[in-house]
């Protein structure tokens, strides 16, 4: 799963991961929504969540913290979207860790290494959610 509000990131994130071949994505492009979807139980949890850390309303901190303070999401691995080396210092100084982090715009290469890092090798995306009530700010990759 992608939680990325800014347009031009998410589609050169989107561009990274199709050289990964991960071709089934969902994309949520706000952080509010992402909550809704994250946290309802008809939805499958992501097997990764790409998280940008600076969205309105809500931001990555708060969906992060939802997720690591909540039993049954802890274990979600979560790689944090950071602009700067200053974005992991940030999120740390909050009292939070993040499994992974990434300087946008997201370099396959160093993906790559992240999730081998994770032991996520093997990652397969394939949650969709085009039919659930986040539909308009949600969008399914393919």
């Amino acid at each position: 799963m992608l939680i990325e509000d800014d347009a031009d990131d998410a589609e050169l994130t989107i561009h990274a991961l199709k050289k990964l071949n991960i071709n089934h994505l969902t994309h949520i492009d706000d952080g509010v929504l992402a909550l809704q979807y994250l946290f309802n139980e008809e939805n499958p949890d992501p097997s990764l969540i790409l998280l940008d850390i600076k969205m309105p309303k809500v931001d990555g901190i708060q969906i992060l913290k939802g997720l690591k303070n909540h039993s049954e999401k802890k274990n979600i691995p979560v790689v944090m979207l950071i602009a700067s080396k200053d974005g992991k210092r940030y999120v740390e100084s909050c009292g939070l860790c993040a499994n992974g982090y990434l300087i946008k715009p997201l370099d396959s290469k160093n993906f790559t290494a992240i999730l081998v890092e994770m032991g996520l090798t093997r990652l397969t995306v394939t949650t969709s959610a085009t039919e659930k009530s986040v539909e308009q700010n949600t969008r399914s990759i393919s």
